[in-house]
């Protein structure tokens, strides 16, 4: 419980800390973005919640190494959603549209932010799921709440190809949630909703410290959010997806992993089909959600 309490601390005020520091640094002025609505916004709080989901949830990790996943999936992906949020507001960045775009600008040999980011998110969440892999008492035995502390014998018994798929698995989920909360980040609070609501089941047990962090980040952030005051870009996006995504890769086995990836993946490809905004818009419950706390002028 402390270990919770002390990572949701941490979350909350180092991210009203740093998006305070990032505000009053030299290069704020180079975050400012206008809104779907027109308004002038920050992307001030994308490093904030970076570093405050980051810290936090390291500091309410039950191990070691499965901190370190935390720091590396948190920091890793805010940062190349920063250098997107930034590198790809220039002109010649701007005609590269979607994974299909990059992917297509990448084989007529231009690199595009978009590459950069992608490969260093996926890069991120293999070594944060490979931290994991190499904490047995990260890992909860099926139907418990406890650490299981034999899962690294279990796994050698497995042999190296079952483990290899259990990294591979891991590194999906955190890259697929930290890439599905970025692809809900188009209205205000709207990713920072989505990322309490998964965060939330998240804090029982052994593992809970890990969302802890990027909870208590994304509540602190919240209202300025809704108020359109920031705005989380790729960096706050990506870092409090990826971040959760360590939190359910840490609590759950083989199964688990391969069951979320298939939601995240479905997820995934049904935006590229239809418009998750209109979805939200169109659902009674899902637009009362949206809207709550939002100014509306």
């Amino acid at each position: 419980m402390w270990r919770r309490s002390r990572a949701l601390g941490t979350g909350v005020l180092l991210a009203g800390a740093a998006l305070r520091g990032v505000l009053a640094s030299p290069w704020a002025a180079g975050l400012r973005r206008t809104n779907f609505r027109g308004r002038t916004v920050t992307l001030a709080a994308g490093p904030a919640l970076a570093a405050g989901a980051a810290v936090g949830g390291a500091l309410g990790a039950p191990s070691r190494p499965a901190g370190a996943a935390a720091l590396v999936a948190g920091l890793s992906c805010g940062a190349v959603g920063l250098y997107d949020d930034v590198v790809g507001a220039r002109p010649e960045q701007k005609t590269a549209k979607g994974f299909a775009g990059h992917l297509a600008a990448l084989r007529q040999g231009r690199v595009t932010s978009g590459i950069v980011k992608i490969a260093g998110v996926g890069a991120a969440g293999l070594a944060a799921a490979a931290l994991l892999a190499a904490d047995p008492t990260v890992r909860a035995h099926p139907g418990r709440r406890r650490p299981y502390r034999r899962a690294g014998r279990r796994q050698a018994r497995s042999g190296p190809v079952a483990g290899t798929l259990d990294v591979l698995l891991g590194a999906g989920v955190i890259a697929g949630t930290a890439n599905l909360v970025n692809l809900l980040d188009l209205r205000p609070g709207r990713a920072l909703k989505a990322g309490l609501l998964l965060g939330a089941p998240l804090l029982p047990g052994p593992t809970g410290g890990l969302a802890a962090g990027p909870v208590g980040a994304a509540a602190a952030l919240l209202p300025a959010d809704l108020d359109e005051r920031v705005m989380l870009g790729d960096s706050g996006a990506n870092a409090l997806g990826a971040l959760l995504g360590v939190a359910l890769a840490a609590r759950t086995g083989p199964v688990g992993r391969a069951g979320a990836l298939a939601v995240i993946a479905a997820l995934t490809a049904a935006s590229e089909k239809v418009s998750f905004t209109q979805v939200i818009q169109n659902t009674r419950g899902l637009r009362e959600l949206d809207a709550l706390g939002r100014r509306h002028s």
